[in-house]
């Protein structure tokens, strides 16, 4: 099949080539993100490969469908990108990458809690300036610490296996509970117990509109003073000003970020040369105890191999009229709350 690849870096060029060695399907690579002034490019090809931040609203699918288009094959989890009831409207399929490697967004949750605990940048800064001083660098052991984990998918189930590693005690809020965590020892509670209780709350849950904001100002009041916040699951389940607010409060007593709810203009581009016009990202940056990585948790070999097989199997088993098993339909998203 033809495919117009968007959102092309180098090493999903790689790793998609490398995968389409046995299927052999028209790559095209596209470096610009996909939005209604590039999906001219599509034209001519069966297949639209999106990423996490290509614009497939009604008015794009509408412009994907009039130039042949017949199947939206993303290479990414999440969906609240997609406007399925339109694509569903218009006869476009929808394919994405459901579980390409939890253990590498765990891991990285888990990674942004160790370096914020026990101040691992600030410590790496001042080394290399000649500074060997330990105030100001004071952590916890995280053994006998209370884990809440929002969110116990396969990446939140890994989650909490590593922190039962460590010794935590786990609480976990998620409509569908998930046996393997409750063979762990993890104990299922609403957020109203989760959230005073919890010392590090890691999110694990996708974007949908009963997460949006899930971490708002009510919530933040709930929560323990000097909390930890971590989220590496889709950057609206919080409300960014209100956890600024609650940073400079104390409420909130360490960030990590893998994601940023405004993040489409701003990750997986060099701006290093520019000066960053998005005054509540900058705002982030001035914090001692925030660590923000840009959309990078999912980046390891391993998980770039999944995301180009499973990506190209979806569309082969398209191509054969046949279901590859990660179709995804209004009715789906409509089942889709936390985990």
């Amino acid at each position: 099949m033809k495919i117009a690849v968007f959102s092309t870096k180098p090493y999903d060029r790689e790793f998609l080539e490398a995968a389409n060695a046995e299927p052999k399907h028209a790559l095209r690579f596209f470096e610009p993100h996909l939005r209604p002034e590039t999906s001219a490019l599509a034209a001519g090809s069966e297949v639209a490969c999106a990423f996490v931040h290509d614009q497939l609203d009604a008015a794009v699918l509408r412009r994907l469908a009039e130039g042949g288009t017949r199947l939206i094959a993303l290479r990414c989890a999440g969906f609240n990108h997609v406007d399925l009831e339109e694509a569903e409207r218009l006869g476009l399929a929808v394919t994405r990458v459901p579980a390409y490697s939890p253990h590498a967004v765990a891991e990285h949750a888990v990674g942004l809690i160790l370096a914020l605990n026990r101040k691992i940048h600030r410590a790496h800064a001042r080394v290399r300036e000649g500074n060997l001083a330990l105030e100001g660098l004071m952590g916890f052991d995280l053994h006998g610490q209370t884990a809440g984990i929002i969110g116990t998918g396969k990446i939140g189930a890994v989650f909490a296996t590593i922190m039962h590693g460590f010794g935590c005690r786990l609480l976990a809020y998620d409509p569908v509970r998930n046996p393997d965590c409750e063979g762990l020892g993890v104990r299922y509670v609403e957020l109203a117990e989760l959230f005073p209780q919890a010392d590090l709350i890691s999110l694990h849950c996708p974007l949908t509109p009963e997460t949006h904001h899930l971490v708002n100002r009510d919530a933040i009041k709930q929560m323990k003073r000097g909390v930890m916040l971590i989220n590496t699951s889709r950057g609206a389940v919080i409300d960014t000003k209100a956890v600024i607010e609650a940073l400079k409060s104390g409420r909130i007593g360490a960030l990590g970020l893998d994601v940023y709810e405004e993040e489409a203009d701003l990750f997986f581009e060099d701006l290093s040369n520019r000066v960053i016009q998005d005054d509540v990202f900058a705002r982030l940056l001035t914090f001692p105890n925030v660590i923000i990585t840009g959309h990078q948790a999912f980046f390891t070999r391993n998980a770039m191999e999944a995301i180009a097989r499973t990506t190209l199997a979806n569309i082969t088993a398209f191509a054969r009229g046949e279901k590859s098993g990660n179709e995804v339909t209004p009715s789906r998203l409509k089942k889709t709350v936390v985990s």
